[in-house]
């Protein structure tokens, strides 16, 4: 089923999504916790540690879980269901977040607790929804329609950021934000989770209603240790039958890695080495959003004439150029103009990397594909912090060294990368043999 509205719907999950990801993981929920509740907690290590920890711990149960959780509901035909399911316990978990004040020890614990579970129940969500993708596109406009969910959800996290911080957060004093909340026992913040809980809700609601339940693929679901069992047979089978598959989930590991770390590393950067300020740094988080939805919807239109893997290597490429431009530049201005370029193509690698996926996902098997696609990811995401450490070590203690760390673990998966074969080609190869026949 495919249609304007029904793919609105499947993006408009990816829109509300970004209240998770944007207000509660990375700018405001997980600072306040670090920070401003993190004080009163003592021990060997920093809260920023501890709640590394809690999040590391999580991402390998990700690793171990998802595959299997993605294949039982391929089995049993509950792929909308399980992303309702798990995305409204994963907004009852935001929700729950407003309890954690920050004027005792343990509402840390509680607060690193519950995002670590919900950065579980999240992923499970995320999981069957990027498995609804060969639902609501054909391999005619496979690349247009995950851009488009890419593009929404950047530009969610723009609005939803935006509403959160002049609603609750600006300002200073005894009161924050245009509704003038106190910032005692973190109020403010506190209800920022609620806000966000609910925005998350909400645009859930659509893809419910409008993307409809696949059907049971014919096989029994059995116990999970037999679902294990089978994922393991099926991962022997692809090895054998697909092996073009299994490269893919490996190189797509290392170079989604890397895109991680431009955004996990560049506010550093922007700071630390080209001198931007506070609130320089927000205002180009807001626009690296935006290039990076509009490089999401143009990387989806061009993935569609001339395959995924054309997007993926010429972004990756040219963020490879930029990067080590960007280790001879100077100032502000410098960093606006080529840290913005480097933005506006993580959007469509991103995109491409899902839509390449989806084309090579067995059929009644997506959601145990893009499980693995999960758990590969996991498996290498330490790649990028590390290589962003040893290259500033190696540089003497310039974090702009760093940069070459991102651009290393970017390069390996680009060159990983070139012994795929791009799914489009051997489509598009077949409507012209039956063309010509």
């Amino acid at each position: 089923m495919t249609d304007r509205r029904t793919v609105l719907a499947w993006g408009l999950w990816d829109w509300g999504s970004a209240a998770f990801n944007a207000v509660l993981v990375t700018f405001i929920f997980s600072v306040y916790l670090t920070d401003s509740v993190g004080r009163n907690v003592s021990g060997p290590f920093t809260p920023a540690q501890y709640y590394g920890f809690a999040i590391g711990l999580a991402g390998l149960l990700i690793a171990a879980i998802t595959p299997v959780m993605g294949q039982r509901s391929d089995l049993r035909g509950t792929r909308r269901r399980a992303v309702g399911v798990w995305t409204f316990i994963t907004v009852a978990l935001m929700a729950s977040l407003f309890f954690v004040r920050d004027d005792a020890a343990v509402w840390f614990w509680v607060g690193i607790l519950i995002m670590a579970v919900a950065s579980i129940t999240f992923e499970i969500a995320e999981v069957n929804y990027f498995a609804q993708l060969t639902q609501i596109s054909t391999p005619e406009n496979v690349g247009r329609v995950s851009g488009f969910g890419w593009g929404m959800g950047y530009l969610g996290g723009i609005v939803v950021l935006l509403a959160c911080y002049i609603g609750f957060v600006a300002g200073s004093g005894d009161t924050r934000g245009l509704f003038n909340l106190p910032a005692e026992g973190g109020l403010n913040i506190r209800v920022v989770a609620v806000f966000a809980a609910a925005w998350f809700g909400v645009f859930a609601l659509p893809v419910l209603f409008r993307v409809p339940e696949i059907s049971p693929s014919g096989a029994q679901t059995e116990s999970f240790r037999e679902s294990y069992r089978r994922l393991f047979r099926d991962l022997k089978s692809l090895w054998s039958q697909d092996r073009n598959s299994v490269f893919f989930l490996i190189s797509s590991a290392v170079f989604r890695d890397g895109l991680a770390g431009v955004f996990t590393f560049g506010a550093i950067l922007a700071v630390s080495v080209y001198g931007l300020s506070a609130g320089d740094v927000l205002l180009f988080g807001v626009a690296a959003n935006v290039t990076a939805a509009l490089g999401a919807l143009a990387g989806g239109w061009l993935d569609d004439r001339t395959g995924p893997k054309p997007v993926i290597l010429g972004s990756l490429g040219i963020m490879i150029a930029v990067g080590v431009t960007l280790l001879f530049v100077q100032g502000p201005v410098g960093f606006w103009i080529f840290g913005l370029i480097l933005c506006t193509f993580v959007g469509p690698a991103q995109s491409a990397a899902r839509s390449f996926l989806s084309r090579v996902a067995p059929e009644n098997r997506e959601g145990q594909m893009f499980g693995l696609y999960a758990t590969t990811g996991r498996a290498v995401s330490w790649l990028a912090p590390v290589a962003f450490a040893a290259s500033v070590f190696l540089g003497g203690g310039d974090d702009r060294y760093g940069i070459l760390g991102i651009v290393a673990v970017l390069a390996v998966g680009a060159l990983l990368l070139l012994r795929v074969s791009d799914p489009a080609r051997g489509r598009r190869a077949a409507e012209t043999g039956r063309v010509e026949s």
